[in-house]
């Protein structure tokens, strides 16, 4: 009896051992696309809810983590870097985004999106957008640029995606904040908003709404839900953004000064309970998606294909999924999206997909890290 109980444990034992964890597979795996082969590497480990990345000119990575910490990766070390905004921690809230100024290697300036109660008034929080220095390991030189108000309690649609167009100027993303009847069409009140602002901060005179009464300035188009993607175009130079849609519905967009977006006047997205809210998909005077998904996937991060990594990729549009854990590749064409192809499937919820300076698409997956699209052929 004795050695049968320590031949089960031994056997125990060995099979816990070989047994891979869930990055070590995926390191090992080498997927088919429709144009090449490519291998799955695990760059980044034991990270919670990566939200963002981005890539500093020594080829360390600052990933955001949304319970609030910033942390610096770099030849396998990881550093929590100091002075981090306190955030506002709840639902989908926390440490968001994060952005290089196009002129970082001379100007040192990154900016930050995260949900905040800077007014310390206990009535919940709202995004802000935020740039810094960093300086041996520590946010330094931090100032405001932008906070939404009022603060509210509901813990959904922070939006909170930032790009920089080719004249420099900052645009950020906030959701509706799941106050759809009165936010996203109204242009005197933040959320369901996509906004344009100078690089510090101030607001440039020539945004759409700049001399509208009452108007928020820093508006540039309105009536989103709740955007999590935005990219420029690398030949036109068009700020491209997605954006949850309810039960179905999810659009891709390309954002045009002054345009209303629809929301929630016109969806093809329904209600979660499978109740409608409005019949109408298109109306005149407002722009139409160039492309949604129903059912939903639930988007998040995106990025367009410049790469000679990539080269039958190019141009196209990597997205997010974090409903149904995979990334998409979008082709484009006049525009308009006329195929797509699932990659990565199953490798869990992906929050950002990026094109890092060294040419390879990296992607942050929740419960992961952050991995690596590496061609093998």
């Amino acid at each position: 009896m004795k050695y049968s109980t320590l031949f089960l444990s031994l056997l125990t034992i060995l099979l816990f051992s070989c047994k891979e964890k869930p990055s070590e597979k995926i390191a090992l795996q080498t997927l088919n696309s429709n144009q090449f082969n490519f291998k799955i590497d695990t760059i980044v480990s034991g990270m919670e809810i990566p939200w963002s990345m981005a890539f500093l000119p020594d080829n360390s990575i600052l990933i955001t983590e949304l319970k609030g910490d910033l942390i610096h990766f770099q030849n396998g070390v990881k550093t929590s870097i100091k002075n981090v905004p306190k955030v506002y921690f709840r639902g989908q809230g926390g440490l968001l985004d994060i952005e290089l100024d196009p002129n970082y290697s001379e100007n040192g300036w990154l900016y930050l999106s995260y949900s905040s109660n800077i007014e310390n008034d206990n009535n919940g929080g709202n995004t802000t957008i935020m740039r810094a220095k960093l300086k041996d390991f520590t946010l330094v030189e931090t100032k405001i640029l932008y906070k939404a108000t009022p603060n509210t309690k509901r813990g959904v649609h922070f939006g909170s995606r930032i790009e920089f167009d080719r004249d420099g100027y900052l645009y950020f993303s906030i959701g509706d904040r799941s106050n759809r009847d009165a936010l996203p069409q109204d242009i005197t009140k933040d959320a369901g908003k996509i906004y344009r602002i100078n690089s510090d901060g101030s607001i440039p005179t020539d945004n759409p709404f700049y001399n509208t009464k009452n108007a928020k300035k820093a508006i540039y188009s309105y009536g989103h839900r709740n955007p999590q993607g935005m990219a420029i175009h690398p030949e036109t130079g068009e700020i491209w953004t997605h954006e949850h849609g309810p039960q179905g519905g999810d659009e891709i967009n390309i954002v045009k000064a002054g345009k209303n977006y629809g929301w929630p006047k016109a969806s093809f997205g329904i209600n979660y309970n499978n109740t409608t809210f409005t019949d109408k998909t298109s109306i005149e005077g407002m722009e139409d998606p160039i492309h949604y998904w129903t059912p939903s996937i639930a988007p998040s991060g995106m990025t367009f294909i410049t790469s000679d990594n990539y080269p039958n990729w190019k141009g196209n549009v990597l997205v997010g999924s974090l409903k149904f854990q995979y990334v998409t590749r979008c082709v484009i064409e006049n525009n308009s999206v006329i195929k797509e192809e699932k990659l990565l499937k199953n490798i869990g919820r992906v929050r950002c997909v990026r094109q890092a300076p060294d040419g390879f698409i990296y992607v942050t997956v929740q419960n992961l890290g952050i991995v690596r699209l590496t061609p093998s052929n």
